[in-house]
């Protein structure tokens, strides 16, 4: 049990990863096609609005935090297919 419950961290950790690259791939694009700029590189610098720099947080962070879930989640659908049963990491809480 020990070596699949290893199997879906690295599954799930994997398929967050890559989801979040092409999460972060795909606000870019919508950015500069919605605004006619690139994305700031680094909200925190004093020379992008601070408008600017809080809805770039705002976007990217719930984008990218929204996709890493969906990702997880195939991840454990995946592996109750594989397994029959939850990854222990995911087992409810009190049950």
């Amino acid at each position: 049990m020990a070596g699949s419950s290893r199997a879906f961290s690295m599954m799930s950790v994997v398929s967050a990863l890559v989801a979040a690259q092409v999460a972060k791939r795909a606000l870019d694009t919508t950015w500069k096609a919605a605004t006619g700029r690139k994305p700031p590189v680094n909200p925190a610098d004093p020379d992008v609005a601070v408008g600017e720099a809080v809805a770039w947080a705002v976007a990217s962070g719930a984008t990218v935090a929204l996709v890493r879930m969906l990702a997880q989640r195939r991840a454990a659908d995946y592996y109750v297919r594989s397994t029959g049963q939850l990854p222990p990491q995911l087992a409810a809480d009190g049950k």
